[in-house]
């Protein structure tokens, strides 16, 4: 599995979601521009001594990442507002679960190109706008390792 943060600008949640991919053998891709420096010490602290455990990689922009991706590759956008949810997608092992930003989400132009790969996490409150980007991306991330079985698992 291989998560994406989309221009993320909050560097604890950066580094949670780093620690989150060490635990779980799940590549990180980061796609610039980034709201902090790859040196940020919130950053680091977050990720504790995981980093080290880390496959990622940065981006320069979404054209670059899009056009490196394998043929067999499945792209998922988590936004709000989706058509089906997290939870009525079937997972595969090559897949990628993008994240957009914490004060922008994904562009609007991503879901208009991938309609059918545009899902939500379910909310239950109307005045709940989100949830954290790092507890965003455990949910949708272990819903799908679950359904592979949790491969791997120690």
């Amino acid at each position: 599995m291989r998560i994406v943060l989309f221009a993320p600008e909050i560097a604890p949640n950066a580094g949670n979601v780093a620690r989150l991919c060490a635990a779980t053998g799940t590549e990180l891709h980061l796609i610039e521009p980034l709201g902090f420096r790859l040196d940020d010490a919130q950053l680091k602290r977050a990720g504790m001594d995981y980093w080290q455990w880390v496959q990622w990689k940065t981006w320069r922009d979404w054209q670059t990442f899009e056009q490196s991706l394998p043929s067999e590759a499945r792209i998922w956008l988590i936004e709000s507002d989706g058509p089906k949810t997290y939870a009525e997608v079937q997972y595969a092992a090559a897949d990628y679960l993008v994240f957009g930003s914490e004060g922008r989400g994904l562009p609007n132009i991503l879901m208009e190109r991938h309609p059918k790969s545009w899902v939500r996490i379910p909310m239950m409150k109307e005045e709940s706008r989100s949830l954290n980007l790092s507890n965003c991306a455990a949910l949708v991330l272990y819903e799908a390792l679950r359904q592979q079985g949790f491969p791997g698992e120690v």
